[in-house]
């Protein structure tokens, strides 16, 4: 079974000061997420799905239009002001919100649109072309009668942005290759040649080669009854405070701690790249011309 890429694409760009989604970063116009999909073409997907928020999706038009002959295409919304509900049907009384609930609940917001395993990934991030490969080939041999998921680590160090503080979630691999743990961090910067972090004023050492996520993650269909579980008690426990976040890792790490499913910790040879900051763009763009030279990329992704 060919699998599905789910494209989290409802992120209001705060620190780069705008939708970093469809700025352009290659030479004709392609943004971070058409190497992507042409990746995840190469790989073998069969079908993308973007997950908007329904007051953005007039930009992504473009981009869109160019894609549609190339791989199937279907989207979803995160509603920012879901109706949440307990297991016995009572509806969750929140405080209402400007701001979406989070990763985990985007993943949960395209449930109706995605019957196969799938990889998530940022819409504003780069992963490299083998990055694709490997997920493809966990989510093609995958037992989805089991709750048996996928990440793909990149060592800290090659995650972080010299322009200010980036967050990444840390991952603790045991010697199967498979996730221990994962903690958000939110702080994380390099300082004097050595990587801090500085959740609640308190810094913390991280070492180089650190694995951490980058939001590429491999699911079966079956993780979206465990987010819809979680995402209730969440809004129930969280929902007087209209900033908090139902993050992927919080709800991976409880499946992972709880022992309800695995997940297998993938590496890739490419690195990954992302503009977190304005200041980050040229960077980014002079890496993808490099792999343009290299012939990995043609100039222009769709002619």
């Amino acid at each position: 079974m060919k699998p599905t890429l789910l494209i989290l694409a409802a992120g209001m760009g705060n620190r780069y000061g705008g939708l970093k989604q469809v700025d352009p970063m290659g030479p004709s116009g392609e943004t971070l997420m058409e190497y992507g999909i042409y990746d995840a073409i190469s790989a073998g997907f069969k079908k993308a799905v973007f997950l908007f928020r329904d007051n953005i999706v007039s930009a992504f038009e473009k981009s869109y239009k160019k894609l549609e002959d190339h791989i199937e295409l279907e989207y979803a919304f995160q509603d920012v002001n879901p109706q949440v509900s307990t297991n016995n049907g009572k509806l969750i009384n929140y405080v209402q919100r400007e701001k979406p609930w989070g990763t985990a609940h985007a993943i949960l917001s395209a449930a109706s649109a995605i019957n196969e395993p799938f990889a998530v990934i940022n819409a504003d991030d780069f992963y490299g072309p083998s990055a694709y490969h490997v997920m493809s080939d966990y989510l093609k041999s995958v037992d989805t009668s089991r709750q048996q998921y996928a990440i793909v680590g990149y060592p800290i160090d090659k995650t972080l942005s010299p322009h200010g503080t980036v967050s990444r979630a840390v991952l603790e691999v045991n010697g199967q290759s498979n996730l221990r743990q994962v903690v958000e961090r939110t702080k994380i910067k390099e300082v004097d040649g050595e990587i801090k972090n500085y959740d609640n004023q308190q810094e913390m050492t991280i070492a180089r080669g650190t694995l951490v996520s980058t939001n590429f993650w491999g699911f079966t269909p079956a993780i979206f009854d465990e987010l819809q579980s979680q995402f209730s008690a969440f809004v129930a426990e969280n929902g007087e405070n209209p900033k908090s976040e139902f993050y992927i890792p919080f709800a991976v790490n409880s499946l992972v701690e709880s022992q309800a499913a695995s997940v297998e910790v993938l590496t890739c040879s490419d690195n990954w790249m992302g503009v977190t900051y304005k200041e980050d763009k040229v960077s980014v763009m002079d890496q993808i011309n490099s792999y343009i030279s290299r012939g990995i990329y043609p100039n222009n992704l769709w002619s």
